[in-house]
């Protein structure tokens, strides 16, 4: 679920009420029916979020994709432990969702293609999501 939030921008809650049927492989588009904003989207795949909604696909033993975690409580306490075993601190997983809106900047995608991708209604709070390292646009100015 990690990886996944990271590779499509997804908010915790939608990738918690993700329905294996809204995810359509051959056209590498998930479509999610409840977002924060009410307001339904489809969100592109990348080649390695196929994968591991296919691995998850997988495991599946009902129609949501995650379906260990029946709410956000149960899934933040497992996320809470698992940044402890791995000795992080200070990591929200809506961190994850800056990291994947800094990442399909860096990709090349503009302003609009981003938005459309995480369901930002406006501009001004997509920028706030955004953290380019300077480093990744020194090949983009060449």
């Amino acid at each position: 679920m990690i990886e996944l939030a990271i590779e499509t921008g997804m908010r915790q809650g939608e990738l918690l009420n993700l329905d294996t049927a809204s995810i359509n492989l051959q056209t590498r588009i998930a479509h999610l029916h409840e977002t924060k904003n009410g307001e339904s989207r489809s969100v592109p795949l990348s080649k390695r979020a196929c994968d591991l909604v296919k691995a998850q696909l997988q495991a599946a033993t009902s129609e949501k994709l995650f379906p260990r975690w029946s709410g956000g409580d149960g899934f933040r306490s497992t996320f809470k432990r698992v940044c402890e075993r791995a000795g992080v601190k200070n990591l929200r997983f809506h961190d994850l969702r800056h990291e994947a809106a800094s990442r399909f900047f860096e990709m090349g995608l503009n302003q609009f293609q981003v938005a459309a991708i995480t369901g930002h209604k406006s501009l001004q709070s997509l920028h706030r999501y955004t953290h380019i390292k300077t480093e990744n646009l020194v090949s983009l100015i060449s």
